[in-house]
């Protein structure tokens, strides 16, 4: 099995090289979340990021630790979300050629986003496709940005926490949404190395269990993500992020659709932030386990992403009605 291999170190130097690329996004104690949960609770609004997501966390950084020679090759990537939008918005500011390999079940909204910023996008049956087909044109010289098994996204992508603990200092339980796993291991690190004590937990859709199967096997497996948590819905963790689940969480949470989308609308109206399923699964999960935790617990939520249209929104409550 990988051992974890980002630092706190990594982490804050990718902090100075992302500095002025990306939003600080604000984190507050919401009195509507705090008294949903009976315990003071904090959002980390990363919805409001640029591109809609943390995505561009570690993609900035990931970039920008490449030479002139290896950026003028072209990035190409796979994912069917966040990932392939901020991919397209970091070689779009940097003027850099960027191919996106998207599963046909993409959602026509993130589809549309990344052709908006200027990535080129290719279509493929399937994630398993779209994972060989990069292969194919990382041999061709393009330069593969995985979508998380990689330090440098990881390190972009545990500035969020650094940021979360700087805002809200008492933090004592953090919880964070689970794809692949970069997000959490990235996030998680950086909470852990600053407050030891501080537990962390993840959070997957019972359709997109990708952590949650790995650890069972002790091994990355694939899946067939069935949530309506499409930025979830990784085929498969890694073995780097697998090592992190193991590392930091104190367990990882399951939630039904359902309900997510239900919190999804309750965030909207009470906080005034459009979150995908993604983001508001955190909340979902929280509930469940906030009534256990000591009373004066600090609960953080982290509401990672806004990529999220209306229409399926209206769609998702018409079905669940």
């Amino acid at each position: 099995m990988t051992a974890f291999d980002v630092t706190l170190s990594d982490i804050e130097a990718a902090r100075s090289r992302i500095a002025g690329r990306v939003r600080r996004t604000p984190a507050y104690e919401s009195a509507d979340v705090s008294a949903r949960l009976g315990r003071r609770t904090a959002l980390k609004m990363e919805a409001l990021q640029l591109a809609g997501s943390f995505k561009v966390r570690g993609v900035f950084n990931k970039v920008l630790t490449l030479s002139d020679e290896e950026r003028s090759r072209g990035l190409v990537t796979v994912s069917g979300g966040n990932h392939a939008i901020a991919v397209a918005r970091v070689a779009g500011t940097l003027g850099l050629d960027a191919l996106v390999l998207m599963p046909k079940t993409a959602a026509r909204f993130n589809i549309d986003l990344t052709t908006k910023f200027g990535a080129r996008v290719e279509l493929c049956d399937d994630a398993a496709e779209a994972f060989a087909k990069a292969e194919d044109y990382q041999r061709q010289g393009r330069l593969f940005v995985h979508p998380y098994d990689d330090p440098a996204i990881i390190a972009g992508h545990g500035t969020l926490g650094v940021e979360f603990l700087e805002d809200i200092p008492d933090l004592t339980h953090v919880f964070v949404s689970i794809g692949g796993g970069g997000f959490m291991s990235g996030v998680a690190a950086a909470l852990k190395a600053k407050r030891p004590s501080l537990t962390v937990y993840g959070v997957e859709p019972t359709g997109a269990q990708t952590m949650t199967e790995a650890l069972k096997a002790d091994q990355p497996v694939t899946i067939r993500p069935t949530s309506i948590a499409r930025t979830l819905a990784a085929p498969f963790a890694t073995h780097r992020t697998v090592a992190a689940a193991k590392l930091f969480l104190k367990e990882i949470l399951l939630v039904d659709d359902e309900p997510v989308i239900a919190d999804v609308s309750w965030l909207l109206q009470t906080e005034k932030l459009l979150c995908e399923p993604a983001a508001a699964c955190v909340l979902t999960a929280a509930e469940t386990v906030a009534p256990s935790l000591p009373d004066d617990s600090v609960i953080g939520l982290v509401l990672c992403g806004s990529n999220l249209s209306l229409e399926d929104l209206d769609a998702w409550r018409r079905r669940s009605a």
